[in-house]
């Protein structure tokens, strides 16, 4: 038997701890993309990383290798449209991590209408609600490539599959403003001493 493989992380994280303008940006992208941690954001910048890197070498060479290899990049982001289709290798330089995010399955399901929120979309897909081709994928970080974007829906069994199903209804921005702004303010009210004593009273009263 031999030696036991040496576990080594799929990501590297941010090379200083505190950086300000890193940290900001990262809270911003968490919140618009519905993310869990921000590992999440450290492995799509670490994937971006590894196609600009590549790209960066493949550049300045033209033997044959070179071409082919440059040919194999440029047909794998095309599958994810992150590149046009008669892009060369300097658009790969203009991808931002913006990019990747957007082709993310979780995103793709909130931008189909699936679901009223990123953070919902996340909860469909890792509940198993959510397929693409018939195939149920539990993973909100897979990257949806252009063929398959039209094959996303939900699981035959699923009663998410019924568009008029409560959970699906989209609302309005003004509409949820207005109800968070009461919900906010009912707690608010009950939070005051007078509405606790005449709750308390109105009990004793029952």
């Amino acid at each position: 038997m031999g030696d036991p493989r040496k576990i080594r992380s799929k990501f590297e994280g941010p090379s200083h701890p505190w950086q300000r303008q890193r940290i900001e940006e990262e809270k911003t992208l968490a919140k618009e993309y519905g993310l869990k941690n921000k590992t999440e954001i450290w492995k799509m910048h670490s994937m971006l990383k590894g196609f600009t890197a590549q790209a960066k070498n493949l550049i300045p060479l033209t033997n044959p290798q070179a071409e082919k290899e440059k040919h194999q990049l440029i047909t794998r982001l095309q599958r994810y449209g992150l590149v046009p289709m008669n892009a060369n290798v300097d658009a790969v330089l203009g991808l931002t991590l913006r990019h990747l995010l957007e082709r993310r399955l979780q995103t793709q399901v909130y931008k189909k209408n699936f679901a009223r929120t990123m953070r919902q979309a996340r909860q469909f897909i890792t509940h198993g609600h959510v397929t693409i081709s018939g195939r149920k994928i539990s993973a909100p970080s897979y990257l949806v490539p252009v063929s398959e974007e039209m094959q996303i829906g939900f699981i035959a069994n699923s009663t998410l599959a019924d568009a008029e199903h409560p959970e699906r209804q989209i609302v309005s921005e003004s509409a949820a403003k207005k109800a968070k702004k009461e919900k906010k303010a009912k707690a608010k009210a009950a939070a005051r001493p007078d509405f606790r004593k005449r709750r308390r009273r109105e009990q004793t009263r029952k």
